[in-house]
């Protein structure tokens, strides 16, 4: 199976190819802080470089794996938007993935997760992990993992929107439904939600990686691991974007409906 793999949850985008159970490369348009994301207009071409470079051509292509996020609203939008538009064309397969589970999957995949790099991570097990986007509005996207059978991410605690204070809720809800011995874990943040609130977690005793380490990205190769092992969609239209809370464009428009001063 040759899975094409794309991700826009993040600021970033990103785009993956894997053959055979094999990834074959990757591509990325990490913006500068404060940058304007690259989804709308970068996303395509990077697809096509991709598959230049691999020698892959479209119709060799099997299936089409999407990061639904949770995440920005307009990267999502684009992302699914297009991930459909590919599978339309050259009627492909089409799979949604999570994005926190992709960001997971390629940390857990580290033995250990970057110990070198996280000192403060000293302890029998750094198999648990907290995967932390951004979410913005003061707070992040996460959910939390485990390591499973064969450096897979297996789910402790789905997905939640909350403030970054309140990620010890999660790993507790995470310790109450973990049959392992919960209480030797130590835990590890990664994602771009992780970088910002860094203080906050590590007051917490949440270790985090470096700004520099490529964990705490959505890799667009661990998209397509995750969408090869999963069953495609019956229809393309039931692959959608997983934003978790309203968007901040309704949001404004319902707290600007609501401080209008009643009629007379």
């Amino acid at each position: 199976m040759i899975v094409l793999g794309i991700d826009t949850a993040t600021a970033a985008t990103a785009v993956a190819v894997r053959a055979d159970g094999a990834p074959l490369g990757e591509r990325r348009d990490d913006p500068a802080a404060g940058a304007h994301p690259g989804h709308a207009t970068r996303l395509l071409a990077m697809a096509h470089e991709l598959l230049d470079e691999t020698g892959i051509p479209w119709s060799a292509l099997d299936r089409v794996a999407v990061g639904v996020g949770p995440g920005g609203f307009t990267g999502l939008r684009v992302g699914v938007a297009t991930a459909r538009g590919i599978a339309h064309a050259l009627a492909l397969e089409l799979v949604g993935v999570s994005s926190l589970r992709a960001l997971a999957l390629a940390a857990l995949a580290r033995e250990p997760i970057d110990a070198e790099q996280a000192p403060d991570a000293a302890g029998p097990r750094r198999d648990s992990l907290l995967a932390v986007i951004d979410a913005r509005r003061g707070e992040v996207f996460a959910s939390a993992h485990a390591r499973g059978a064969g450096g897979s991410a297996r789910e402790l605690a789905p997905a939640r929107a909350l403030a970054p204070e309140r990620l010890v809720e999660l790993i507790a809800q995470a310790r109450a439904g973990d049959r392992a011995d919960a209480t030797t874990r130590c835990w590890v943040a990664v994602g771009d939600g992780a970088l910002r609130y860094r203080d906050v977690l590590e007051r917490s005793a949440i270790a985090t990686l470096p700004e520099s380490s490529h964990l705490n990205t959505v890799s667009a190769a661990s998209i397509c691991e995750i969408g090869a092992a999963i069953a495609a969609a019956p229809a393309l239209g039931e692959v959608l974007p997983d934003y978790l809370r309203r968007p901040d464009a309704e949001l404004a428009f319902r707290g600007a409906e609501q401080a209008q001063p009643p009629a007379r």
